[in-house]
């Protein structure tokens, strides 16, 4: 008998071992949390709840995609730069006539350039007196006139020889009093007539036959060219 109670015994005692060790086994290992990000605030404004409860939809923005070049304020631009004027002595006239444009060269400065008039039919050389057109070659200034019915006036060498000889061949007068000169007496001071106007003459405005008059000697060289 007692070797049976101590058998028991000792099989209650390693049942209570056993027992002992499943119930520690079966208890959870805390686990540590892994580091979550942290929240990033959002570029979207957070929904508000109007006045009086309820939701509204979200506001919605067009994209800004800027305005085109051509509407953008520019910047200003420097005004432009007056001529230079003639103010010493004037060597050489060049007139084109198809640019309408005359260039004089003085003897200390740069050339300066001037929009001009021509005849009223400026198309091809001078023939005869009466066609309207302005001649063309190479003349000299022969003469200074204050007392134009232009305003002031250079006259030029034409008709020359070839001119008059080839009129006489054509039976007709070859005309003459062509000039450089400034708009009409009769006109308001400041004002231009427009376009090709004249009989056969060089037009500018009087400020600028004012220059080149005060300027000019006889005996320049002026060249017409087409």
């Amino acid at each position: 008998m007692r070797r049976l109670g101590g058998l028991f015994s000792a099989l209650c005692l390693v049942a209570l071992v056993v027992g002992l060790a499943m119930i520690w086994r079966s208890e959870p290992v805390p686990v540590a949390p892994s580091p979550q990000p942290a929240p990033q605030p959002s570029s979207q404004p957070a929904p508000q709840t109007p006045p009086g409860g309820g939701w509204r939809l979200p506001e919605f923005r067009l994209p800004d995609i800027g305005l085109p070049s051509i509407l953008r304020p520019q910047p200003a631009q420097p005004p432009a730069q007056p001529p230079v004027p003639i103010t010493s002595a004037v060597e050489r006239i060049l007139v084109e006539k198809s640019a309408r444009r005359m260039t004089v060269w003085q003897k200390d400065g740069p050339p300066r350039r001037y929009d001009i008039a021509l005849g009223f039919a400026p198309d091809g050389d001078k023939t005869r007196e009466g066609d309207g057109r302005t001649p063309e070659g190479v003349f000299r200034i022969d003469r200074l006139n204050r007392q134009s019915k232009y305003h002031l006036s250079l006259g030029l060498d034409y008709p020359q020889k070839r001119h008059r000889e080839a009129a006489r061949r054509a039976g007709v007068s070859p005309g003459g009093d062509i000039m450089i000169h400034g708009q009409p007496n009769e006109i308001a001071e400041g004002y231009k007539v427009k376009g090709d106007w004249t009989a056969g003459c060089i037009a500018l405005t009087n400020p600028e036959i004012e220059e080149i008059f005060a300027n000019a000697a006889i005996g320049t060289e002026v060249e017409i060219r087409p």
